[in-house]
């Protein structure tokens, strides 16, 4: 399951957007972690709506999100060595920022101090990492004293790389990595090298701003930083939709010139920032969405389904997912020619329907 760890400053909506995420789409709780809330996060997808709506399966299974709320503001928790642990579990952070109560006219200066806060945020994160570095290269020092060891001596030297960029104020997710560096890097779970997704708070007046993420962007200069993705929220609006069923939600929504839950656009976002795609899987029993990285084979999508699947793999039947919605089934779309028979190698596309053919 993927894994999102929320931080933010104090004030910054981080709270009460964990709580609108699991109260509109999934369920809290303390998962043995006292310091940390954690939620899981059903993924609303229409595709798998509407091929539950076809097949009228028994079971209608979601792909899910894990999200994990820090209490207090990132710098606290960071200086207090707290809570640090289960950050470095996630395999994303979402920063939170607040950018309310700006003028919608003036994007300038609405969201002047987002940049302050993502600065902030991004320091205590590298400090937190150096002194990783610093207690670890403290101790390859004396061991490499004492013995010469060659996977000793490249972890040293990748950590040097690690902790000059630190010393710069670069985040560890926007160095270029070679491929041993990187691997050795990884097992630290250095937490300025995971992806980021800035998620603005924005304030009642600017959330039909859609092109929020994008301004900001564009004004911080943040569109070329590598491993990023930014998205923008309304907490408040967000906290009301998630009290109401599914037509008021919509008239809403509608009533802010708005489509979609903002809930939905951040967490499609953080599939984009990971390169997750969803493909499906169809029938009486079960219709289900799967979570893999883009441009994984339709063997490892067979393994995400079931190892025996992967063992005993002999086809995949692939479908787009308009085809089979515009054929009515899977009969009808081998009928149209647009169910195709693939091998292995192949790569699955997000949206997909595969149905695995296997032996046993």
């Amino acid at each position: 399951m993927l894994k999102i760890g929320i931080v933010g400053l104090a004030q910054s909506g981080k709270t009460t957007l964990f709580e609108i995420l699991t109260r509109a789409h999934g369920s809290a709780a303390g998962a043995g972690r006292p310091e940390a809330r954690v939620g899981v996060v059903r993924v609303p997808d229409r595709r798998l709506d509407r091929l539950a709506e076809m097949y009228h399966p028994k079971k209608t299974v979601y792909a899910s999100v894990e999200y994990v709320d820090t209490s207090g503001s990132i710098i606290e928790i960071a200086r207090a060595g707290a809570q640090m642990a289960a950050l470095r579990e996630m395999d994303a952070l979402a920063h939170v920022v607040g950018a309310f109560g700006g003028d919608a006219s003036a994007p300038e200066a609405s969201l002047a101090g987002a940049r302050a806060a993502i600065e902030s945020v991004e320091l205590e994160l590298m400090l937190s990492d150096l002194a990783v570095i610093e207690k670890r290269v403290e101790r390859l020092e004396k061991d490499l004293k004492k013995i010469r060891n060659p996977v000793l001596e490249k972890e040293f030297q990748a950590l040097q790389v690690a902790k000059t960029t630190l010393e710069k104020q670069t985040p560890l997710r926007e160095v270029p990595l070679g491929a041993g560096e990187e691997k050795t890097l990884r097992g630290f779970t250095f937490l300025s090298m995971k992806p980021m997704l800035y998620v603005l708070n924005l304030g009642e007046k600017d959330a039909a701003r859609l092109g929020a993420a994008e301004e900001f962007q564009a004004l911080a200069g943040f569109a070329s930083r590598p491993r990023t993705e930014v998205t923008a929220v309304c907490g408040r609006i967000e906290a009301e939709l998630a009290q109401l069923d599914e037509q008021d939600a919509a008239e809403f929504l509608s009533s802010y010139g708005l489509k979609e839950s903002a809930i939905a656009r951040l967490i499609r976002s953080s599939y984009h920032l990971l390169g997750l795609i969803s493909f499906f899987t169809v029938g009486e029993d079960e219709c289900r969405a799967w979570t893999i990285r883009s441009g994984r084979t339709a063997l490892e999508a067979a393994g995400e389904i079931h190892s025996d699947l992967a063992k005993g793999f002999i086809r995949a039947e692939v479908v787009k997912y308009d085809d089979l919605v515009s054929s009515g089934g899977l009969p009808e779309a081998r009928t149209r020619g647009v169910l195709k028979l693939e091998g292995k190698e192949y790569v699955v596309q997000d949206g997909e329907i595969v149905h695995i053919r296997h032996s046993g």
